[in-house]
């Protein structure tokens, strides 16, 4: 049951989140407020927080190499290394992140563990959550850089390479007249159909429903609201106006970009023929800008200061010692036993040496010694002398007994 209550919270957050614009700009006519103050305050809350974490991260120590391993070790030469799942220099660093930011590449060999046929253990490869995990990523990476033409003036010419490939159908969004504008764009919905997949692959799994938190649920919920509205905004208007002649939806591509272009020339203004639900939307991407720095979502930047992936492993050529490890007096087990030699024997527990043993190799330490010894060896003279009495007591009475 609470993994349905982290749903359900996390469901209703994003819910307030989007009554608010629509109130706000629809009602009370805010939209200044929701058009140039909280778009500044969400991207200075990211900056800031971002910058904060990235400090935060690297001032924690990490004296040794903890890099995770999964291959053969840097060793002898007739022994071959795996140079990328363990490297030993900055190169196999270097392509080791490489693949793991670009391509998931401990993601593909993700495995799932799973009871087959009664008690057998079986190992499942997780390549749809790998597929789903690309198509998210990739997919929002170039959602990003097609709305760079919203910001810049003129827009380079890559955007529209981008927009070519994306679009590469060259279809409408429905097979009927008056569609074909605007074009269909995948990246998209293959964006909200990743987002599905691993909403459901948490509401499934009863591993991952285990574990899950709202603070799991709550930005795909987020992310969701963000691609519906920007799909509104793009086809769904057509329709309204197509069938219903509604008016509802509609947003002016040019008084957006205008809106855009202030913001980041720090002119801002708001023009007209700009419907609530663009800002709805500019309100739900503000959150997540605010939000991300506190979030899971900063693995983004934690996995390059992650200590598991960017060192190499080179424990058996270079030895790393700890920077901040200080003299400390130490007590040896020697000292130790010397010091507790006769109760330890007395109440019967094991010692490396006898009495006898250590009394008579403290003997001849003092003899190899010059006269100003410290006081805790001269103490151990006298018992010296006492322990090796009874053997010269020993030896004369041997010596009476021959002469009777």
């Amino acid at each position: 049951m609470n993994f349905i209550i982290g749903i359900l919270f996390s469901l209703i957050a994003v819910t307030i989140l989007v009554l608010i614009p629509w109130v706000g700009v629809g009602a009370l006519d805010l939209r200044v407020l929701f058009g140039i103050i909280i778009p500044y305050a969400a991207l200075l809350t990211f900056f800031l927080g971002i910058i904060t974490r990235v400090i935060g991260w690297s001032r924690s120590p990490v004296p040794f190499r903890i890099p995770t391993t999964g291959g053969q070790q840097k060793s002898l030469p007739w022994i071959r290394q795996n140079k990328l799942d363990n490297p030993s220099g900055p190169l196999g660093v270097i392509g080791r992140m490489a693949l793991e930011v670009l391509l998931f590449r401990s993601l593909f060999r993700h495995t799932r563990m799973e009871f087959r046929e009664g008690p057998k253990i079986g190992y499942e490869w997780e390549k749809w959550l790998w597929i789903a995990a690309l198509a998210f990523h990739y997919g929002f990476l170039v959602v990003i850089l097609r709305h760079l033409r919203f910001f810049t003036e003129p827009i380079p010419a890559f955007v529209h390479w981008i927009e070519s490939l994306d679009g590469f159908l060259e279809m409408g969004i429905a097979p009927l007249a008056g569609f074909a504008v605007p074009g269909l764009l995948l990246s998209g919905f293959v964006l909200l159909a990743a987002l599905a997949f691993l909403f459901l692959r948490r509401l499934l799994s009863p591993q991952i429903i285990y574990i899950s938190l709202p603070a799991d649920y709550f930005p795909l919920f987020l992310i969701m609201g963000i691609v519906t509205t920007g799909i509104l905004m793009r086809y769904v208007d057509a329709f309204m106006q197509y069938l219903f002649k509604w008016d509802v939806l509609s947003v002016e591509v040019v008084q957006a970009k205008a809106l855009a272009m202030g913001l980041v020339s720090f002119h801002p203004t708001i023009p007209e023929g700009i419907g609530t639900i663009f800002y709805i939307h500019l309100f739900l991407v503000s959150i997540l800008a605010a939000y991300f720095p506190f979030s899971k979502l900063m693995h983004m930047v934690g996995i390059f200061l992650s200590p598991t992936r960017n060192l190499s492993n080179n424990s058996r050529i270079v030895r790393h010692i700890n920077p901040w490890d200080y003299p400390v007096k130490v007590h040896t087990y020697e000292e130790y036993e010397d010091e507790f030699r006769e109760k330890m024997v007395e109440v019967g527990s094991p010692v490396e040496k006898m009495p006898e043993t250590a009394a008579g190799e403290a003997q001849d330490t003092a003899a190899e010694k010059p006269q100003d010894t410290p006081a805790e060896e001269k103490r151990d003279v006298p018992a010296t002398k006492a322990q090796a009495s009874p053997s010269e007591g020993g030896a004369d009475s041997t010596e009476k007994k021959e002469k009777e």
